[in-house]
Parts: C-alpha cells; structure tokens; sequence
C-alpha cells in the first residue's frame, strides 16, 4: 500500500512538471559550493542570535516553498569534490572526483543544461565569484579530464558560445607559449571583457557576448582567483548581487525565448576549508542577496520563472556544538574581517614598518578586526595560546626566521579561537558527504521535494523549462 502511494505521489508530480512545460522561460540555478545543511543553520541561528533569541531567523533561500534534501557522492569517490559534484549538478551524470563534463572514462563528454538551454533558443549566463573556470562554473561549458587543466577550460569557454560570464577573471595560466592569451582567445570569440559593475553600465549592455570581471587592482591586491570576501569588500568591489543584477539585465535584453542562469557562492566553499566561521556566514548572507534579485524578477514573472538552489558537496563537516549544551554565535558579529584578510593585513603592517611591529599593535588589530578582549573576552588558556603565537613572531623576527609563517600561525590560532567560543565545531578543512539542501520556487518545482539525488536536478530543470536533456 505505502508503495502504491509513493508512485502515486510520483506521477502526480511528474504531472505537476509536465504541466509546467512550455510555460516557464526564465531559470535560475543557484549553487553554493561547500553548502551544507548546517552552512544554512548556523546562519539562520546567527541572525537570530543577534537579535537576542534561541532559534532561528529565516534566510530567504531556506524561506521558499519547495525543501529537499540531496546525496552528493560521486562516481568513484563516497565524498566527492568540486568538479564531480559540479559536473553531477550541470549535466545530471556521475563521474570521477576530478573530471569535468565528462564521463568517468575521462573521455566520453557529457552536456550541461545550459548547453539544453542554448539548443532551445534561450540566452545563457554563467557567474560566480571565483575565476570562470573553477570547477563549479567550468561544469556548465568545460569538458577536461583534470579540474586543474585551466587553460584548456578557459578555451571550453570561448568554444561555448554563451551570452554573458560573470565572476573574477580566467585561472591562469592566462597563456601558453605561442598561442594567445584567454583574454585575446575571448575577444576574439566575440566576448567583450568589462571589469568592474561600472564599466559594466558604461559599455557592457551592447555587446554581442559579455564577460563581466573584477578590477584589475582588485586582481593586483588579491590574484585572480576570487572576489573579495564579502566581510572584506570596499565599494569598489564587484559583488555577486552586481553580477547577479547584471546579468539578468544583459540575458533578458538579448531578447531572446528567455534564459538560463547559473550562479555559483564559491566562496562559501573556501571560508569552510579555512574552517572561517564569522566568513562562512557572512558568505551564505552574500549569496541570499543575490538569491533577493533573482526573487525580485521572479515576483514579475512568477508563472514563467523558477529559482532552484542548492550545493555540490557540505565542506568541513561543520557542527553547531562543542559539548556544553549552548551557542553563542552572535559573538561572531565582532569578527569584521576573514582570516585570509586579517593575516594580510598584518604581513603588510610588518613588511612597512618592521620596528613598529609590536605586541601592542598586534593586540589592536585582534580587538578591532576580531573583538578579542573587547566584545569577545577570552579566558586565560586562549589569551596565552594567542600570546604564545606572538612569542613565536618576536623570536622569528630577532633570529630572522619566516616572520610572516609565524604571523600565519598567529591567524590560524584566532580562528580557532573563533570557533570555540561561539561553540562551533569542524571535522576537517575537507568535503563531507553530508547532506545538502535543495530550495526552489516556480510552477513544477514540487518534484524536488523529499531525498533526491544530485544528478536528478538537471534533468527535471531541463524538463520543467522545456529543453531537450542529452
């Protein structure tokens, strides 16, 4: 009987879907790399903490009708990477950890749903805020055996054919000997390159095909391989919500049956390898208000538009807990900067003026940047292990030892430190094969509900909105 019911829930469902088809024209597809469960826990907890209540305030992704939850392992691995698991959201096929867009055979490529959405008339768009061609992004375009072969994804890309890219620049190798550069390859695949949301509003609305970056100071300051942070952005800064409103702006303008939109929160990954939790959270609020724009055209077309989020892999195997049944996470508000920034911050402060580089100079950037001994009042064991690390940058620097290693290790010491008073544990600086969720509003959406597995994401999506899965 309980049998007989769930088919009949089945099909009621993929009736739901079929329903939709043909009606939808405009598709969102959201991803937050690193994403687990508990990723969205402890922020809805953490806003909820800073408005003096136990519980939980909502974020608008976790706030949408449709919930379900998503296996993420991958063809060869329990716990799956990036590429794997990007690859499973992309093109609805399992492969080896590693790959991209193509099979476990490390040959045979498999197409993307937004390579369907293109063959069906729709303008295509890919952002995130990493370099274009990571592994989450390269998913929807790329077809490499290797993640690492950045070069050869960068040319995938050109090859695509799709109408706008947003995110921080190429991975390099921009180059190789006697070929031109991604840079020149784009151009002259039709792309015009735009760095920054004001060059964007200056020239970018015209062109045939656009590839929205950052600034190349930002590039200078940080490499090309990211956005800024958002607890770390000055205005200056190009945000995922500016690329987010950019490219619906642009993909909507090329006037076309609609389009397809995949936007990656790749920095949530990185802030949970670094085991960052003010940054983690900071980084999941970032990628809700880009969700907020997104929301925003979908109110304007709510029958013709569906927002389906949801994540390739948990990173870090976070917990809310450490032992004693309590969490203070709303002492994390007092964290202003990510430790990559924090221990940035200091390197320079030494490298400009070494014989200023004190114990006492130290200690302010800990009150100011991370709350230490003003907000956050550590007890004796923490505030020794801290002074212990400066201990190791003084003697570094009166032996001429690496004075920024020890700096490094001054940082890693105020993370964990972090974590420990708001009572947050990690298993690793790792992927885990936790659960993640699946959010999603729209006609037809209700057939993510329930458990479901990575790799049917795609291919419903493709169903809903009409495209041809390959």
């Amino acid at each position: 009987m309980r049998k007989r019911f769930f088919s009949c829930l089945v099909a009621a469902l993929v009736c739901l879907a079929a329903t939709a088809q043909g009606q939808v024209k405009y598709v969102f597809y959201f991803i937050g790399d690193g994403m687990g469960v508990n990723q969205i826990n402890v922020t809805e907890t953490y806003l909820a903490a800073l408005k003096g209540k136990i519980g939980y305030e909502p974020i608008l992704m976790a706030s949408l009708p449709v919930v379900g939850m998503v296996n993420t392992y991958s063809a060869t691995n329990g716990v799956t990477d990036s590429a794997a698991g990007g690859t499973a959201l992309a093109c609805g096929k399992k492969t080896k950890n590693g790959a991209i867009g193509v099979l476990e055979d490390l040959q045979t490529p498999c197409t993307s749903i937004a390579a369907w959405a293109q063959k069906a008339g729709k303008a295509v768009g890919v952002a995130t805020t990493v370099s274009i061609t990571h592994a989450t992004p390269a998913s929807f375009y790329g077809h490499q055996p290797r993640r690492q072969m950045y070069y050869e994804l960068g040319q995938d890309l050109c090859r695509s054919g799709y109408d706008f890219f947003g995110g921080s620049d190429f991975n390099p190798p921009y180059k190789k000997e006697g070929e031109p550069s991604l840079h020149e390859q784009a151009q002259q695949a039709g792309y015009t390159i735009v760095k920054g949301y004001k060059e964007y509003e200056k020239k970018g609305r015209k062109a045939d095909k656009l590839i929205l970056l950052q600034s190349d100071a930002q590039n200078a300051k940080l490499g090309s391989e990211q956005l800024p942070y958002s607890l770390d952005q000055d205005k200056n800064d190009l945000t995922l919500e500016q690329i987010v409103r950019a490219g619906i702006n642009y993909l909507t303008g090329k006037q076309k049956d609609g389009f397809f939109f995949a936007i990656e929160g790749g920095l949530i990954d990185w802030a949970c390898h670094r085991n960052d939790i003010g940054n983690v959270i900071n980084e999941v609020i970032d990628m809700d208000k880009a969700i907020k724009v997104a929301y925003e055209f979908y109110q304007q077309h709510p029958d013709e538009t569906i927002i389906v989020i949801s994540a390739d892999h948990e990173t870090g195997g976070l917990v809310m807990g450490r032992g004693p049944y309590e969490l203070h996470t709303d002492l994390l508000r007092f964290q202003h900067k990510s430790i990559d920034e924090f221990k940035r911050i200091l390197r320079e402060q030494y490298k400009k003026a070494p014989k200023k580089f004190t114990w006492a100079a130290v200690e302010k950037q800990l009150k100011t940047l991370m709350g230490f001994w003003q907000g956050i009042q550590l007890d004796e064991k923490q505030t020794e292990r801290v002074k212990n690390r400066w201990n190791a940058i003084e003697k570094a620097i009166a032996e001429g030892g690496k004075v920024e290693d020890r700096i490094n290790d001054l940082g890693e010491t105020t993370k964990h430190i972090l974590s420990e008073v708001a009572m947050i544990s990690w298993a690793s600086g790792g992927h885990s094969n936790g659960y993640v969720p699946v959010y999603a509003i729209g006609p037809g959406t209700e057939v993510f509900q329930g458990r479901i597995d990575n790799i049917e994401i795609a291919p419903a999506m493709a169903k809903i909105a009409g495209y041809k899965v390959e």
